[in-house]
């Protein structure tokens, strides 16, 4: 694996027998009829539209107002049946049109080899034996086009990227929804404030409130200090011949035998793992999907220090969080190894990616303390001043699963080489800090930026042949594991739900003894549980 193309030394993205899986199909699997509605394919008067877009994408002003009025999408520019949404992928959507257009009024199509890939939204060709009025009105739509890719052009701000484009898109559609979403009660009011405080970036200067009086005085300690690593429980060496078949011993190995056999099926019961394996739900699905994938005997890693790593990354997760705990991670584990297994992934990625996408979904929330970003923040922690209020927590998970490394018997990498460490570590710090929700939107607009772009300038085949374009693959995948409690079965879904309010109720309390506002959601006297899982 080379950490600037992603790909192994003579391993091209091309090659169909070496790398069946490098190229995703980007064609849709289903009539756009039947997607889903979201805000993404709603009207964006405030960016998208302009006096040129009005003529350009509805036959009169007068339907243009009436698909306005009903959020009507048949303005959007599409490829094939799929809409595009992100600013860059439409300005290329809209000249491809224009070169159509200029080649099909000029009849150069037939002359000149087109070496660029033809949509299937292409306007029909304007034939030497068609009148006149229809190049003419051809005409007029091409430059009416043209116009609008200018117009987008000359407003670009060049310091920002194009994902921020779509990004700053995505962020002000969504905040009308929520504006709409506010008004209609006072939980839904909640909703839209929960939604805003967690999926969006604040962008204002946050007000950091006086620190509470000390009780005791605190033993001061150097700021570079990684706090919440604590001396190891287990034993430093565990010999082979002693490992469980599991991993951990229990008295229960027969039932949790049977709840992994479904390692590899959506919807495993964490809780039961959990349970049967007394409370080492991380260790034992760390070690099952590692022996499952090989990757103990590819990367030469030993089994009693893969043990001994595992127990002790699990016991720096606490026990008394409701929600953030090493079920959780657990959970996130199985969740990013059977995404890892569909079909249309299976054998995109490396075997290193895949040990840094399980290794990043391990260790991404330990040492969580129960309590949000803003929260710490709010009350000027430690962890807050050490990371500069920039994904604080995410930061912290990953300084505490890394310096685990170095404890005793702990260095499940020791055996990989300096690129191999050095890229991994790479990977697992960008697939961490993608999980703050606060950068949702963010990663959602790189993705869809990408995807897009690749849709209008390709065959419909994503290459992830570069680093960048792996990796956001890789990091939407750990961070839809880390959201993917509502996509399991309702029972599980239900204890998830409840676990997560525990967690935000406990931080309401906390925050109302410190006579601090209280965070959406938080209120356990007024919070609504069911539509906070909106």
């Amino acid at each position: 694996f080379d950490v600037e193309n992603g790909l192994s030394v003579g391993r091209s993205p091309l090659d169909s027998q070496t790398s069946p899986g490098s190229g995703l199909v980007l064609q849709a699997n289903f009539p756009h009829s039947q997607r889903r509605e979201s805000f993404l394919y709603r009207s964006d008067s405030d960016f998208d539209l302009s006096p040129k877009t009005m003529s350009r994408n509805s036959s009169t002003a007068s339907d243009l107002e009436e698909g306005l009025k009903n959020w009507e999408v048949n303005w959007l520019p599409r490829h094939g049946e799929d809409m595009i949404v992100t600013p860059f992928a439409q300005v290329l959507a809209s000249l491809r049109t224009v070169r159509s257009n200029f080649a099909a009024l000029t009849h150069l199509q037939d002359r000149v080899g087109n070496k660029r890939p033809t949509t299937s939204n292409q306007p029909p060709m304007c034939k030497p034996c068609l009148t006149e009025e229809p190049c003419q009105k051809l005409a007029v739509e091409t430059l009416e086009e043209l116009d609008w890719c200018l117009d987008q052009l000359e407003t670009l701000q060049t310091r920002h990227s194009v994902s921020e484009m779509a990004s700053n898109k995505f962020k002000r559609m969504l905040n009308r929804e929520l504006t709409q979403l506010s008004e209609t009660s006072r939980s839904g009011n909640q909703v839209s404030e929960f939604i805003a405080h967690t999926f969006l970036e604040k962008q204002h200067d946050v007000e950091i409130l006086s620190p509470p009086p000390k009780e005791k005085e605190k033993k001061k300690r150097p700021m570079s200090q990684i706090i919440g690593v604590k001396k190891a429980t287990q034993s430093p060496s565990l010999a082979p011949a002693c490992i469980p078949r599991f991993g951990v011993s229990t008295p229960q190995e027969s039932l949790l035998a049977k709840e992994i056999e479904d390692i590899n099926r959506w919807g495993l019961d964490v809780f039961k793992i959990a349970e049967f394996s007394g409370n080492r739900p991380l260790t034992v699905i760390m070690y099952s999907v590692f022996q499952e994938r090989d990757l103990l005997k590819t990367f030469k890693i030993p089994i009693g220090t893969f043990i001994t790593s595992m127990m002790t990354l699990e016991d720096h997760y606490h026990a008394d969080v409701a929600y953030h705990n090493n079920i959780h991670a657990a959970d996130v584990v199985q969740s990013t190894h059977v995404l890892l297994s569909t079909p249309a992934l299976e054998s995109v990625f490396t075997d290193l990616e895949v040990m840094a996408a399980l290794f990043a979904s391990a260790i991404h929330d330990v040492d969580h303390p129960g309590v949000t970003n803003q929260f710490l923040i709010n009350t000027s922690s430690e962890l807050a001043l050490m990371y500069n209020d920039a994904s604080v927590l995410e930061n912290h998970h990953l300084a505490v699963g890394f310096k685990l490394l170095q404890e005793d018997n702990c260095d499940i990498f020791q055996n990989l080489s300096k690129k191999q460490r050095d890229s991994l570590r790479k990977m697992v710090i960008d697939m961490v800090l993608a999980t703050d929700m606060s950068k949702h939107m963010n990663f959602l607009a790189d993705m869809k930026t990408m995807v897009e772009t690749k849709k209008v300038t390709s065959l419909g085949v994503l290459l992830l042949d570069n680093y960048s374009d792996r990796i956001q693959v890789l990091q939407n995948m750990v961070h839809c594991a880390d959201l993917s409690n509502p996509t399991k079965p309702l029972e599980l879904y239900r204890q998830w739900t409840d676990r997560i309010m525990v967690e935000f109720f406990t931080q309401g309390d906390r925050e109302r003894d410190k006579g601090m506002e209280i965070s959406p959601m938080c209120d356990k006297h007024n919070a609504s549980i069911e539509k906070s899982q909106v």
